[in-house]
C-alpha cells in the first residue's frame, strides 16, 4: 500500500479523497494556483505545493508541474479526482515513466474511452447498445448540417474529447446544426485542447441512467448498480440518485452486463461509469464511458456502502477486487443536490466573491437517515472566476425514495449560505415538485416544467397559512426583544400590544392574532387557532417551528417592516405590521423600477469572448450580439428585441464585472 499520494485537483473533490486516504492511513499532498493558497484541501492535506498562477491552465493543467511536485515531495501515486488531467492518457503514461502510480485506469482504456468516436465503435464491437449517429469527424458547419439531415433531426453535436456538459448542442434545423457546431468547436478548444466533433441521434423523452463498475488488474470487474441523472440542465446534471426509480430488475442486470463487458473488452481496472440514454420503453443506448470518478459517485457508496475512493487506491496499489458481483446490495435510496453558485432566477449565471456565511446542514448518520455534504470551501472562503462553480454536494439517505427526498428538503432548508448567489432555494423546489416526486423524469424535464425560466416557488394556501403563522409569531418575538432592550414605555407601563398583526405576504394581506400562554403562542388566522412553539431568537439564521406539532424549518432575515422566509423554495418578503401601520402602508405609493430595456448588461461575472455588432447596426430579436465565457462555459447573449446598436463599451478580451453595461441601444 502506498504511504503518500498526491491528489492532483482542488474543490470538494481533492477533499473528499484526502478523507478516505487519511481513513486509510495514508499521508497527502495537495496541490494549489494563486486562486486557491488558503483553500480547504490546502488546509486539509500533510503537504501542499504551488504549482502557478490561478488560470487552471497555468497550474492544474500543466503535467509537468505536477510530476515535479510528486517527486519533490515523495508521493508514490496520484489520484486525479474528476476534470482537469483525469482523463489524459498523457499524462498516466507520463507517471508510469517516472515510476508514480496512477489512481485510476490504464493508458489503453483512457485513450479507448476518452474519444467518443472511439468508444463508441469499440462499444459496438463488444456487443453494447449504441445511439446511431455519425461516428467519423464533422469538417465544418456545412458539413455538420449535412450529416445532421440524414440521420434526421433532432440531433446532438458533441465535442469528442467532451464532458460535463461543455461543448455539447441539441439542434432541432439546419440553423441550430450551424450555431451548435460553432458553439460546440469554440468550447472544446477552450476547455479540453481538442476541437473534434461528432454528431448522433437525440433520444426524445431520454433519462440519463449510468453504471458504476469497478475492476481490477487480476481481469474482475463488478458493476455497483446504476444512478439517475436525468434532472439536468444544458446537459449538465443537478439532481443525481440511486438506483433509478424507473428500471427493473431485468433491465438492471442487462445494463451492467453489458458494462461489464465493455470493461473487460479494454482491460478496465479502477472505478469508472458508463453512461446510458434510456427511452421510454426501457431500451437503452450507450452514451460514453468516464474513465474516472464521477461528480455523483456518493450516491452509489450510501447505497452499497462501498468507499469507491479506497476501492481506486487499493486497485491501484495491485490488490484484487475483495467483492464479488454476489456481495454487491442495494439498501435505501440516495439523492444528492449539486449547490452552485450561481442565479437560478437569471438563467443560472455564476456568481463569485466571499462566502459571508456558510453554514451547511449537520451531517447526520442514523438508522433512518444520513445527511452528508461533499464540500470544498469553509466560511469566509473566496469563490472566483477561475474555476467550476460547484460549492458543495448534498446527500441524503433513507429507506425508501420519498424519504430520501424528505430529508433532502429539510436539509437544504437548513443550508445557509450569504455572500454570493446560490441555487438552494431553486433545489428545494424541486424537492416539492409533484414530478420529481413521483419520478417521472426526462432529461429535458427543467426545460419543460420552467420553459419561461426560473422563479421563486408560489405558496399554495395551505404553505401561505404556515408563513403567516410563522410571519406573525417571529415578529412578536422581533417586538418583543425591541422593547425589552429599549424600555419603551407609555404611562409608566410597557407599551400596550393587543397581539394583533396584519401580515402582507406574496401580494395578500391577513390579520392574524398571537398570544402568548405558557410559553407557546396561540396564534388566530381565519378563526382557527393553532398551538405554535419555536426557541428562535432574533439574529438566527434559521427558525425551527412547530404548528400544532407539525415541524416546519425557515431561513430568516429580517427588513425593515418585516422578514424575509425562504422555505421549499418559495423566498418570500413579509410584512408584519400593526393594524394602524397596515392602514397608512396602503396609501404609500409604489417606487417605480428603472427601464433598462435599452441597455445589453453582462449577466454574470466574465471574460468577452466576442462582440458580435458594430454600432449602427440593425439587429433582430435573438440575434446574438456577445458571447461572455465564465466558469468555462460559453453564454450567448442574445438581444430581446429588434432595434439599433447606439453604443458599444466592450471588447473582446475585456473583463466585466455582473450587470457591466456591454452596449446601448437607441
Amino acid at each position: 500500500m502506498f504511504d503518500k499520494i498526491l491528489i492532483a485537483n482542488r474543490g470538494e473533490i481533492a477533499c473528499r479523497v484526502i478523507k478516505t486516504a487519511q481513513k486509510m492511513g495514508i499521508k497527502t499532498v495537495a496541490v494549489y494556483s494563486d486562486a486557491d493558497k488558503t483553500a480547504l484541501h490546502v488546509q486539509m492535506a500533510d503537504e501542499a505545493v504551488h504549482i502557478g498562477a490561478s488560470p487552471a491552465s497555468e497550474s492544474y493543467l500543466v503535467m509537468d508541474k505536477t510530476i515535479q511536485a510528486c517527486k519533490e515531495t515523495g508521493a508514490q501515486a496520484v489520484h486525479p479526482g474528476y476534470g482537469f488531467l483525469s482523463e489524459r492518457a498523457e499524462f498516466c503514461s507520463r507517471l508510469a515513466d517516472e515510476g508514480i502510480a496512477f489512481i485510476g485506469p490504464g493508458t489503453r482504456a483512457i485513450e479507448a474511452m476518452g474519444d467518443k468516436i472511439t468508444s463508441k465503435k469499440i462499444a459496438a464491437e463488444a456487443g453494447v447498445s449504441t445511439v446511431p449517429g455519425h461516428m467519423d469527424l464533422i469538417s465544418d458547419a456545412e458539413h455538420a448540417v449535412q450529416i445532421a439531415s440524414e440521420i434526421g433531426y433532432p440531433v446532438m453535436i458533441k465535442a469528442s474529447a467532451g464532458g460535463g456538459g461543455k461543448g455539447m448542442r441539441i439542434a432541432w434545423n439546419d440553423d441550430e446544426a450551424r450555431e451548435g457546431f460553432a458553439r460546440s468547436k469554440s468550447e472544446a478548444a477552450s476547455s479540453f485542447g481538442d476541437d473534434r466533433i461528432f454528431i448522433e441521434k437525440f433520444i426524445v423523452e431520454p433519462r440519463h441512467i449510468e453504471i458504476q463498475i469497478l475492476g481490477d488488474g487480476h481481469g474482475n470487474v463488478i458493476h455497483l448498480a446504476e444512478r439517475e441523472c436525468s434532472i439536468q440542465r444544458r446537459n449538465q446534471k443537478v439532481i443525481e440518485e440511486a438506483p433509478s426509480p424507473f428500471l427493473d430488475a431485468e433491465t438492471r442486470a442487462a445494463m451492467g452486463a453489458q458494462s461489464i463487458a465493455l470493461a473487460k473488452a479494454v482491460d478496465y481496472q479502477s472505478a469508472g461509469t458508463v453512461e446510458f440514454i434510456v427511452d421510454k420503453d426501457r431500451n437503452f443506448y450507450f452514451l460514453e464511458m468516464n474513465t474516472r470518478l464521477q461528480v455523483e459517485h456518493p450516491v452509489t457508496e450510501l447505497i452499497t456502502g462501498i468507499d469507491l475512493v479506497e476501492q481506486m487506491i487499493r486497485v491501484a496499489a495491485g490488490e484484487k477486487l475483495a467483492l464479488s458481483q454476489d456481495d454487491v446490495s442495494i439498501t435505501g435510496w440516495a439523492i444528492e443536490s449539486r449547490v452552485y453558485a450561481e442565479d437560478p432566477y437569471r438563467d443560472f449565471v455564476p456568481s463569485i466573491g466571499r462566502l459571508t456565511r456558510y453554514r451547511p446542514p449537520v451531517a447526520t448518520v442514523s438508522d433512518d437517515k444520513i445527511v452528508r455534504n461533499d464540500t470544498g470551501v469553509y466560511e469566509g472562503a473566496e469563490i472566483s472566476m477561475f474555476y467550476d462553480p460547484m460549492i458543495a454536494k448534498l446527500c441524503t439517505w433513507a429507506p425508501s425514495r420519498l424519504a430520501a427526498i424528505d430529508v433532502m428538503g429539510d436539509a437544504l432548508d437548513r443550508f445557509e449560505m450569504d455572500g454570493i448567489t446560490d441555487n438552494i432555494n431553486f433545489l428545494s423546489a424541486l424537492m416539492e415538485h409533484p414530478r420529481w416526486r413521483e419520478g417521472r423524469l426526462t432529461t429535458g424535464f427543467i426545460a419543460e416544467e420552467f420553459p419561461d425560466g426560473i422563479l421563486p416557488a408560489v405558496p399554495d394556501a395551505a404553505q401561505l397559512h404556515d408563513m403567516a403563522q410563522i410571519a406573525a409569531v417571529l415578529g412578536h418575538i422581533c417586538e418583543a426583544r425591541k422593547n425589552q432592550i429599549s424600555g419603551a414605555r407609555f404611562d409608566g407601563h410597557l407599551r400596550h400590544d393587543d397581539g394583533m398583526r396584519v401580515i402582507r405576504i406574496a401580494g395578500q394581506e391577513c390579520r392574524v392574532g398571537v398570544d402568548v400562554k405558557s410559553g407557546t403562542f396561540a396564534v388566530t388566522l381565519d378563526d382557527q387557532t393553532s398551538k405554535v412553539e419555536t426557541d428562535w431568537s432574533p439574529g438566527d439564521s434559521v427558525a425551527e417551528v412547530q404548528i400544532d406539532r407539525k415541524t416546519i424549518v425557515v431561513q430568516v432575515q429580517t427588513h425593515a417592516s418585516g422578514l424575509r422566509l425562504r422555505h421549499r423554495g418559495m423566498d418570500l418578503k413579509v410584512d408584519v405590521m400593526r393594524p394602524r401601520v397596515a392602514d397608512l402602508k396602503r396609501i404609500l405609493p409604489e417606487k417605480e423600477e428603472a427601464d433598462l430595456s435599452n441597455l445589453l448588461l453582462c449577466p454574470m461575472p466574465g471574460l468577452v469572448v466576442s462582440i458580435n455588432v458594430a454600432e449602427g447596426d440593425h439587429v433582430d430579436a435573438g440575434q446574438i450580439l456577445a458571447v461572455v465565457e465564465a466558469m468555462k462555459m460559453e453564454n450567448a447573449l442574445r438581444a430581446e428585441k429588434s432595434g439599433v446598436i447606439k453604443k458599444i463599451n466592450a471588447a473582446a478580451g475585456d473583463s466585466l464585472a455582473v450587470d457591466a453595461v456591454i452596449l446601448e441601444f437607441e
